[in-house]
């Protein structure tokens, strides 16, 4: 009986981020992408989220390794979590596999992992696989497509992905080699549907160019650039008009000097000799011949430009005749930050470049709008098609618009995480579910899961507040000492508080005087007891529902 062909996504279909793909031939399995999730504001408190991996877990003898198509956060951003549970190897470009060496030293996890550079065109085998990376164009060097081919046929992998005819590292998209795919006969196409909703073609990288010339040509005082600390396209951009205008250049933020010095060390980014600027030389130059390419395009509270917003970095500080130039997407969730930030700014007298929609773009997408994703799909020309990366009005967007193309033989399908695809060339069956869900970290590391019942007590406590009432009781004769104490935070008002807690304290008193010799020398009963009694008293009084947690100090 022939080997069957298996795809399992467990993440990225129906969410950002989360992305990670298996894909399984008899006995043998490869992951494309081991992607993160910054949490949503309810996920209080919460650092990251990774996919749940316990099917992989179960399957691990089959894993014959995790591939990356790039190195942006949702793609990568759980490997070191994952890799703690699965010691596999990883293929990536030389860029790519760089940004996840920089991960794993924060973890020390560098020496223990096999890291294997690919090169586009490059084939290589993986047990039944047959895995080629193709170059793609996107919004980060190193960016690739992935082809599996198989026994059971081709699957191919587009990664996050647009059709850029003019890259400004003068390598275009590998189009010929997915045209060569497609008349090989490629089973499935797996592709990315971020941008779906836009029509037309997404602007090339080069069409910032206009907006960044005019920014440095008219600036009078500093200029800072902020934009995403992977751009290093966007980054060269700032470099060249830079030297052009006779400005130096110094970069802020620990993900934006690590991220440039790796970039400069593997040759893809240029730094002309003496541009570079020290922090501690900034203030000192003159304001006119700077350039300040800072990290924080989306607000975050302890990034570099959410500090020189309030004036707290210790290196420099935005002042009237200063333009901030905001060369990045609003990621969605952050809206409200990002706008207080740019308010801070205004403030301070800066000028702020952001796109409003009107005029030259200060930021391009780096996923494929419809005309590039629908010339994706008729070069390809897949039997089935699959849609991946995005939320589930995307993907059911993305599948009917490769029906709507109307080529022969063409299934497109809506799929969600967990399920378990059988592919054959005449159909795709559902053939089961295997675990998938969220992984929630608190505190940067696997010991420090975050169970459901914690969310809850942190949304509860955000909502209605927490109550401590402090009871003394007598060791020898389980009576109270003195008055009960009740602290209180996030309740109520400081006015309204003074006779409500006087009465809180009052119903503490009865509760224990009501209790009997067992109960009160029970600590866990009579708690129970002020806990029971405390939360009818408080909902009655307040129509809320705070987090009681009762304290007994015996003396």
């Amino acid at each position: 009986m022939p080997a069957k062909l298996e795809l399992i996504p467990l993440g990225g279909l129906g969410e950002f981020g989360l992305n990670m793909m298996a894909v399984r031939y008899g006995q043998d399995m490869v992951v494309i992408d081991a992607g993160l999730m910054f949490p949503e504001p309810e996920l209080l408190g919460i650092d990251i989220v990774i996919p749940d991996i316990s099917f992989l877990v179960e399957n691990r003898p089959q894993l014959r390794a995790i591939l990356l198509t790039h190195a942006h956060e949702d793609h990568i951003g759980a490997l070191p979590y994952v890799l703690d549970d699965l010691p596999v190897p990883v293929y990536g470009t030389e860029f790519t596999l760089a940004m996840v060496e920089a991960r794993l030293e924060e973890h020390d996890m560098l020496e223990e992992t096999q890291r294997i550079a690919v090169r586009p065109g490059e084939p290589f085998q993986l047990g039944p696989f047959s895995v080629e990376y193709i170059h793609v164009t996107h919004s980060i060097v190193g960016a690739c497509a992935i082809a599996l081919t198989t026994p059971g046929g081709i699957v191919l992998h587009t990664g996050d992905f647009k059709i850029d005819p003019t890259p400004t590292d003068n390598t275009p998209f590998d189009l010929h080699k997915f045209a060569d795919y497609g008349r090989r006969g490629v089973l499935a196409l797996l592709s990315d549907s971020t941008n779906v909703e836009r029509r037309g073609y997404t602007g090339s990288e080069l069409a910032v160019r206009p907006r960044f010339e005019e920014v440095f040509a008219r600036a009078a005082g500093r200029i800072f650039v902020c934009c995403f600390t992977s751009s290093i396209h966007r980054i060269q951009l700032a470099l060249d008009l830079a030297l052009e205008t006779g400005r130096k250049v110094c970069f802020l933020g620990r993900s934006m000097e690590r991220n440039t010095e790796i970039a400069h060390s593997l040759g893809f980014l240029h730094i002309p000799d003496g541009l570079l600027l020290r922090q501690q030389d900034l203030r000192d130059a003159p304001r006119e011949r700077v350039v300040v390419v800072i990290s924080g395009s989306q607000a975050e509270p302890a990034s570099a430009l959410a500090r020189v917003a309030v004036n707290s970095h210790r290196a420099v500080e935005v002042s009237p005749g200063d333009t901030v130039v905001l060369s990045s997407r609003i990621i969605p969730g952050n809206e409200k930050a990002i706008f207080r930030m740019i308010d801070h700014l205004y403030r301070r007298g800066a000028q702020v470049v952001y796109d409003t929609g009107e005029g030259p773009p200060v930021h391009v997408s780096g996923h494929a709008s419809q005309e590039e994703l629908k010339l994706l799909i008729s070069l390809v020309r897949p039997r089935h098609f699959i849609p991946i990366h995005g939320e589930f009005r995307q993907l059911y967007q993305h599948a009917e618009l490769a029906r709507s193309l109307r080529l022969p033989h063409l299934q497109a399908h809506q799929v969600e995480d967990g399920e378990v695809l059988e592919l054959a060339p005449q159909e795709l069956a559902r053939t089961g579910t295997v675990p998938v869900g969220r992984v929630l970290i608190d505190g940067g590391s696997l010991d420090e899961l975050a169970e459901d019942v914690v969310i809850r007590d942190r949304r509860h406590i955000a909502e209605d507040g927490i109550v401590l009432p402090i009871v003394a009781i007598s060791k020898a004769t389980g009576k109270l000492q003195n008055d009960p104490e009740i602290v209180t935070s996030g309740f109520v008002s400081p006015e309204m508080a003074n006779g409500l807690l006087a009465r809180a304290r009052d119903m503490v008193r009865e509760s224990m005087a009501a209790a009997n010799v067992e109960e009160r020398g029970d600590w866990s009963l009579i708690k129970e007891t002020i806990r029971h009694d405390l939360k009818r008293f408080l909902q009655k009084q307040t129509n809320k529902r705070p987090l009681i947690l009762p304290v007994i100090l015996e003396v």
